[in-house]
């Protein structure tokens, strides 16, 4: 079958959604490919009650369905794991709804890195919002460059962790492949998407990166919001050595500080070299202490993750 032709799903977590989500929608509407349901995964039922108060939601937007949960219940892989089960497309694509399609042709470029060969997720380009700084524009093209490319077991040597790189912001899954793999991880505070991938190239399969599926998306995290994230994402790796613990990891980190240095002194901003240092320093701690979290006071671990609600599950 034809890559174009499969039925597709799109699956969206939201969380206090505003008025960019009906953006988001509609420009869901105009992909070349049709989506057949979109599966909203709400955390906090009153807060999309306050965004559709007022609107005829249910009869504008037929094909979404809304399933609320609470903050409690909320986990970044069985959220979307349950948001699959209610999937019966050939493919699902996961989104985040501050992830906006640049044109209509995102989910048929998903398509075709899904079909090639024994490709089990197709991950697309993030590109930097016009208010974007210039430290996080850089890490948006260190991250997703204009080259397409398809990752494997046999990249591992010459990659390291970048061969599990792939982010649920923009990707699309073969359902068959998903299911045999079992699904997304059910527990974990982070990085379900790279522990997805890693399963899958360890059994065989391949990850393709399609730069032409292109979504607006990028954050100006503060210091201390990228020193929890990068906390979190330094748990779930000590949470999976299995995965994590034989590939280079902080070496990735290095190459991209100098690449951004070099790229600051190119566009005429060498006065943003301290800020990166500091900024860098930062990611670099928080990543370390997630790593060792398991020696730290839970109060000290509770405090430096972004994602608190986490915690109370544990």
């Amino acid at each position: 079958m034809r890559a174009k032709n499969k039925t597709v799903d799109v699956i969206i977590p939201t969380y206090k959604p505003g008025k960019q989500f009906f953006t988001l929608l509609k420009m869901l509407s105009r992909q070349t490919v049709p989506v057949s349901r979109i599966i909203v995964m709400n955390t906090e039922e009153k807060y999309f009650d306050r965004l559709v108060y007022g609107t005829d939601f249910a009869e504008k937007y037929r094909n979404v369905e809304v399933y609320h949960l609470s903050s409690f219940e909320f986990d970044h892989g069985r959220t979307r794991n349950e948001g699959a089960k209610r999937s019966d497309a050939e493919v699902f694509v996961c989104l985040t709804q501050d992830a906006m399609p640049q044109n209509e042709r995102m989910i048929e470029e998903l398509l075709k890195g899904l079909s090639q060969k024994d490709v089990a997720v197709a991950y697309g380009r993030q590109l930097p919002a016009e208010d974007c700084h210039i430290l996080e524009r850089f890490t948006r093209g260190f991250n997703y460059p204009e080259k397409p490319c398809i990752k494997s077991k046999a990249d591992l040597e010459r990659l390291g962790i970048k061969t599990y790189f792939c982010s649920n912001v923009c990707a699309a899954y073969d359902k068959e492949i998903f299911k045999k793999q079992g699904g997304f991880i059910r527990h974990t505070i982070f990085n379900e998407d790279m522990i997805y991938a890693a399963g899958a190239v360890q059994a065989g399969y391949r990850i393709a990166y399609v730069p032409k599926a292109e979504v607006i998306h990028s954050h100006n995290y503060t210091n201390m919001e990228q020193f929890r994230r990068n906390f979190d994402l330094g748990v779930s790796q000590a949470d999976h050595p299995e995965i994590f613990e034989n590939v280079l990891s902080e070496s990735e980190g290095i190459r991209m500080v100098k690449q951004n240095i070099r790229y600051l002194q190119e566009h005429g901003a060498a006065g943003q070299i301290p800020a990166l240092i500091v900024k860098s320093g930062f990611k670099f701690i928080g990543y370390r202490l997630g790593k060792s979290y398991q020696r730290l006071p839970r109060k000290l671990v509770v405090k430096c993750s972004m994602n608190r609600n986490y915690w109370k599950r544990m």
